[in-house]
């Protein structure tokens, strides 16, 4: 579905802006304390900026976005642009809201001033015809891992070498055909495959002893080098 779109300076974005602030320590290339948004389910509400429509996203990423995200932008033809905040969530959940969106025509995704996009919300926002990240707005990479959580692999391995053999084959295997999904939606998407082999991909899972760094934020030079933000979205 053709969906009208108009690209310029928005005072709404502008009035977002919050400068650069305190960067991470950790993760320098980063704020300290990111704008991602809350940790309950995305919530999706539209905002009237001047004569037209867009769709707010805002919040975790789960497996029920993509069914309510087609439904509330069947509901209104005057969406023509998805704003995102979110600290990610579902991975598979964030691939198909991403198809989703790009399933209809002209639809622009936002990451205004001041906001974060991370994790399964890259994806998400990658699913835009044309893709805005506002000077300030923070798009977020990490490893795509299927589990970072150090306790199960600790119970695990207290349970026996079967069991943890079992848990790290389990890990690879998932974490493989993440691979390629990731690869395969990138390419679709019209996506630089660098940004998962010179960024994401050399990012860690999880903290190790003198390198707590696990996330990175790229530049506004960045987001053009990959195409994440086209050349006919900016503005």
């Amino acid at each position: 579905m053709m969906r009208a779109f108009r690209i310029f300076a928005l005072p709404a974005v502008a009035a977002l802006l919050l400068g650069a602030g305190p960067m991470d320590a950790d993760n320098p290339s980063c704020p300290a304390q990111p704008d991602w948004g809350p940790t309950t389910a995305m919530s999706l509400t539209t905002r009237d900026v001047g004569d037209y429509r867009v769709l707010v996203a805002d919040g975790m990423i789960d497996a029920t976005l993509p069914a309510r995200l087609r439904a509330a932008i069947e509901a209104d033809e005057m969406v023509g642009e998805v704003w995102l905040r979110s600290r990610g969530g579902d991975a598979r959940a964030g691939n198909e809201a991403g198809r989703i969106i790009r399933s209809y025509t002209g639809m622009l995704t936002r990451i205004p001033a001041g906001w974060t996009c991370f994790s399964a919300c890259n994806f998400m926002f990658m699913g835009g015809d044309r893709r805005v990240v506002e000077p300030d707005g923070i798009f977020m990479v990490h490893m795509f891992t299927h589990t970072s959580d150090r306790s199960v692999i600790s119970e695990s391995v207290m349970d026996g070498t079967a069991a943890t053999t079992e848990l790290i084959a389990g890990i690879e295997q998932s974490s493989a055909m993440l691979a390629s999904e990731d690869n395969d939606f990138l390419i679709r998407m019209g996506i630089s495959r660098l940004l998962l082999t010179e960024v994401m991909y050399r990012q860690q899972a999880v903290q190790t002893e003198g390198n707590a760094s696990t996330r990175y934020c790229l530049s506004q030079d960045e987001v053009r080098r990959y195409n994440v933000m086209p050349d006919e979205a900016r503005g």
